[in-house]
């Protein structure tokens, strides 16, 4: 099957869980004993989570692209799928920086005039944090990520419909202009949307670190959907090599990560600079368990599971590792935002839990509704062939 259907079912079950994130947020309104600020920490984790893995799809789009690289094209309209996310992620995210802006939340501290006012640190950062300069490479960012998004999109059903290599060339050169913008905007985007969180402190790696964690949480997501989408009788040109290749990202790119963490936190607590290991300090004494927890969990499952190439292309050994590092992932994200905005105060309940599962919905919904879009194979493409027959002893 080359057509997926968008079923009725599929979509009330999309809608319920959105639903269950309204109810989330009413629950943190009503509820004397949760604050307003809560829900909004929430909806930045969430935020920067399910948006960070949309972006993925573009940038992954973009590597193979440029990399003239056959043996993704026969999941390409997967990873557009993901990609078409970035729109409602990108609103998302600004509807989180106007409450931001406009003191809703107490998410950024040197937004707040008074305590930069007696904060020489923050006031020596002042060139770079404030808002004008701020929300232009925010605006800028979002939207230069959602406008190339959108039109690789555009170029991949207007090369099903004209076929020949004028869309294919076209997507070379914007998948080298993307890649270099996206490079360098992305180290700057975690800078200023997740770093600047705990204002006083900073790291060189931490733009790495935030982009290894995106990148291994689009990976798994895409996985997810390839298999579910072939436990459905889609995606039937999608081959046990196909999966193995996707099996092999997901290793390397958790040891990226694995190796990131290290080297960022072997470094400042080796040098033990007080400024420094403030920002590791309140996350190992205030979260101990959960925290060292989602490290491990990030570190070895993927290590003990995806060492052979055996497992690799067992789909189902694949889709249970992913949802493991999927949530692993996301509370990683909880661990870069939640010391900073909720010091020792921060939890996992229902808000947190129940945001999630109304993001979730919405990136799905999101996600199913674009592949039943277009076909599932992509037409016309020129490495369509050698993709057909990508093999891996």
């Amino acid at each position: 099957m080359d057509q997926f259907t968008f079923t009725d079912n599929a979509k009330k079950i999309f809608l319920g869980m959105i639903l269950i994130g309204i109810l989330a947020i009413v629950y943190g309104v009503v509820d004397s004993d949760i604050s307003g600020h809560r829900i909004w920490v929430s909806a930045l984790i969430n935020g920067w989570f399910f948006f960070g893995i949309a972006i993925i799809g573009t940038f992954f789009l973009a590597v193979n692209s440029a990399a003239q690289a056959a043996w993704g094209v026969v999941m390409q309209r997967v990873f557009e799928a993901v990609s078409l996310f970035v729109p409602i992620g990108a609103l998302l995210l600004i509807l989180v920086f106007l409450a931001s802006t406009f003191h809703l939340n107490h998410i950024y501290h040197w937004m707040d005039p008074e305590a930069a006012a007696h904060d020489p640190i923050i006031a020596g950062k002042r060139a770079y944090l404030n808002l004008p300069f701020w929300w232009t490479r925010a605006l800028i960012f979002l939207g230069v990520w959602t406008g190339i998004t959108l039109w690789f999109r555009k170029k991949s059903l207007r090369e099903d419909a004209e076929g020949g290599t004028k869309w294919y060339k076209k997507s070379m050169m914007m998948s080298a202009i993307f890649l270099v913008f996206f490079g360098f905007t992305s180290m700057v985007a975690s800078w200023d949307w997740l770093m600047s969180i705990d204002v006083h402190w900073f790291s060189t790696l931490y733009g790495w670190y935030v982009f290894s964690g995106i990148w291994i949480s689009g990976m798994v997501t895409v996985i997810l959907l390839i298999n579910w989408l072939k436990s459905r009788g889609y995606l039937p040109n999608v081959n046990a090599s196909h999966i193995h290749d996707m099996g092999k990202w997901i290793f390397a790119i958790s040891f990226l990560w694995t190796y990131l963490f290290f080297s960022q936190f072997m470094l400042i607590w080796y040098s033990n600079i007080p400024e420094e290991v403030a920002y590791f300090i309140p996350r190992m004494q205030d979260y101990t368990i959960p925290f060292w927890g989602m490290v491990m969990v990030n570190f070895v499952v993927p290590m003990l599971f995806l060492m052979s190439k055996t497992t690799k292309r067992n789909r189902k050994l694949l889709s249970i590792v992913s949802v493991i590092i999927f949530f692993g992932h996301w509370l990683d994200v909880y661990f870069l935002v939640t010391p900073g905005t909720m010091q020792n105060n921060g939890s996992v309940g229902f808000v947190e839990l129940g945001m999630m599962i109304g993001y979730l919905g919405l990136f799905l919904f999101v996600v199913f509704r674009a592949l039943a879009q277009a076909p599932l194979t992509v037409r016309n493409h020129p490495l369509m062939e050698e993709s057909l027959h990508h093999h891996i002893n």
